[in-house]
């Protein structure tokens, strides 16, 4: 393994663009400690603190919400903007037409997510300087809203165009690079965290059986995850032998390979932010509502899970267990369409084996789905609950959870398969030219 890693890094190509990533990350983190002028830097941190909202959004933003740096609004208005985009590629019929149309299609559902991007970010500054005022700015005026607007939403819009780079000049997805590097940027915090709430105080065995416990969460988490990212059901596809000129051709067999996690982090994302909207609504309107909304608004905290002194609030699981299994499914099947590849196989002259063409391969594909959504879905959950078990017991609050765990195993996994297919290019077009 150490072996292949070095021999990938020995490719001129890949050091390039490792290094390109390098450059724009150094960036990006430097940026985000900048604090913008006339700004109470400090509000937000004391505002929302023990918001499980807060910790969501911070932990993507690599503490820069925290701060309020020019990257206080990093990336979330991006991935935002895809998402509603994808999901409006549904209900707009001609939307629809445009995601089916290839390359161009792409191109332009791109150009379309970019201008989102500018007008969330647009309203979410607009609405975070108008509605804390004095609390947040030193000095509440109509030029220091513009600024401070004009300074967050270009900030979110460079971040988007650096991630645009990474992806024409470094390696990986660049997005997806932003936002495992803002991930990984609070991991130190979490563990100065975990230390305070675990070790601190203990003589030097139990300290070293904390740690020993810590880690061996982490990595069961980290390996829990991976096999859950790379886990697919294989389908086994049969080609027809057909006669060209005076051979036959055709009759091989491959595969369609199914993954379990076909949503991947989309349906935790999704869920996270439903159950987290109502927390950040009161925060910003500052006013905690009394009795059974109290209660309600309590059971969708996940900071409330698991707590031995209230286990009545765990029931706000279950809800997070459904909205998960739902959008699993509901992902995949804007993502995955069994008609298009039941008709491709048709007009291809391939079958699944002991399955006829046409109507029954897309009921067949439908069935496979229904079970294995369902698998990777509750995957996910495991994943994520395992944080919330440990949190609510414990009392620690760290945002190194499950959801930032699976988009770090996810990336990581994305890069060095793509690191490995252009190394394979490199030594492919050198073996022809040598």
């Amino acid at each position: 393994m150490f072996d292949s890693v070095k021999n990938t890094l020995r490719v001129k190509e890949v050091q390039k663009k490792l290094f390109f990533d390098l450059l724009i990350l150094i960036i990006v983190r430097a940026v985000s400690q900048l604090p913008l002028p006339g700004i109470h830097t400090d509000f937000f941190k004391s505002y929302f603190a023990g918001n499980d909202a807060y910790s969501f959004l911070n932990a993507f933003t690599g503490g820069g919400f925290e701060n309020f740096s020019i990257f206080a609004l990093s990336i979330t208005p991006y991935i935002t903007a895809t998402i509603i985009v994808q999901l409006l590629t549904i209900a707009i019929p001609s939307l629809e037409e445009i995601s089916r149309d290839g390359e161009e299609g792409r191109k332009k559902l791109e150009k379309i997510s970019r201008w989102l991007t500018v007008a969330l970010s647009l309203f979410e500054s607009t609405a975070m300087c108008i509605g804390f005022r004095n609390q947040l700015m030193i000095d509440f005026n109509i030029i220091n809203v513009i600024m401070t607007v004009s300074v967050l939403t270009a900030g979110s819009c460079t971040l988007m165009w650096l991630g645009n780079q990474i992806d024409e000049k470094g390696l990986g997805n660049g997005i997806s690079i932003i936002l495992l590097y803002n991930i990984l940027s609070r991991v130190p915090q979490d563990m100065i965290t975990l230390y305070d709430n675990f070790v601190k105080g203990k003589t030097i065995a139990k300290a070293a059986v904390t740690w020993a416990v810590i880690f061996g969460v982490i990595i069961g988490i980290t390996v829990l995850t991976t096999v859950l990212n790379g886990a697919e059901r294989r389908i086994p596809v049969q080609y027809s032998q057909k006669m060209v000129g005076r051979r036959m051709v055709g009759g091989q067999g491959s595969e369609i390979p199914l993954k379990v996690n076909t949503g991947g982090v989309i349906p935790v994302i999704f869920a996270s932010s439903i159950m987290s909207f109502p927390g950040i609504i009161v925060a910003f309107i500052g006013k905690r509502p009394g009795g059974w909304a109290g209660t309600i608004l309590d059971m969708l905290s996940s900071n409330n899970w698991f707590r031995p002194s209230d286990w009545f609030l765990t029931i706000g699981l279950g809800l997070y267990i459904v909205l998960v299994v739902f959008f699993a499914y509901f992902y995949t099947s804007i993502t995955f369409n069994p008609m298009e590849i039941a008709d491709n196989l048709k007009k291809s002259g391939g079958m699944i084996p002991g399955i006829r063409p046409g109507k029954p391969t897309e009921d067949y594909l439908n069935r496979i789905l229904k079970y294995i959504i369902f698998i990777g879905a509750i995957g996910l959950v495991i994943v994520c609950a395992i944080p919330f078990v440990i949190n609510g017991l414990s009392g620690a609050n760290v945002s190194f959870g499950g959801t930032s765990l699976i988009i770090i195993v996810s990336v990581i996994l994305e890069t060095i398969g793509q690191t490995e297919a252009l190394t394979a290019d490199k030594k492919y077009k050198g073996f022809l030219l040598g």
